[in-house]
């Protein structure tokens, strides 16, 4: 990465003796309280507005919108949203059991090369986690159900680049 701001979860403190620290600076990431302060009080102190969007909304009132749009979405989709407290992803363990077997199964094997090529790579996986791996808690079969062959040769189809296999019989 060239220039910019990079964030790093390090819950075991092991950053700074991977990292070569001569081409990085670290700091310490604010908590949500201490940011929206010290943008409040930037705003107070220099008596400037909140910074405007091109439709004259301030970024407050956008962000509004954007998370009523993304809910009214949900919902058409049949979806139901349930909100979890900032921080606490102990509350949403489905989310993170499945954004942990998207990076222990997918993305921690693939050099993504691009904002396309990510969502190729994770239609693909969805697929395959929907229609192709097994689940314990379905006793070993996919979501989506499949008919069992009992007669014929096993082929092994390549999923994934072959990161993953399709044993099917033909």
């Amino acid at each position: 990465m060239s220039g910019g701001i990079a964030y790093v979860l390090d819950e075991d403190d092991t950053f700074k003796s991977r990292c070569n620290m001569a081409m990085v600076e670290l700091e310490p990431v604010p908590e949500e309280g201490q940011v929206a302060e010290q943008e409040f009080g930037h705003y107070k102190r220099s008596g400037s507005a909140w910074p405007r969007r091109r439709d004259g909304r301030s970024d407050q009132q956008g962000c509004r919108a954007a998370a009523d749009a993304f809910v009214r979405r949900l919902r058409s989709m049949g979806i139901r949203d349930r909100p979890t407290s900032p921080r606490s992803p102990w509350q949403n363990g489905y989310a993170e059991r499945l954004i942990g077997s998207i990076r222990r199964e997918c993305v921690d094997h693939i050099i993504v090369l691009g904002e396309r090529h990510l969502r190729h790579v994770l239609l693909s996986y969805m697929k395959y986690y929907n229609e192709i791996r097994t689940h314990l808690s379905l006793e070993k079969d996919a979501p989506v159900p499949r008919a069992i062959g009992t007669v014929g040769h096993i082929l092994c189809r390549p999923v994934l680049g072959g990161l993953h296999h399709q044993y099917v019989r033909i």
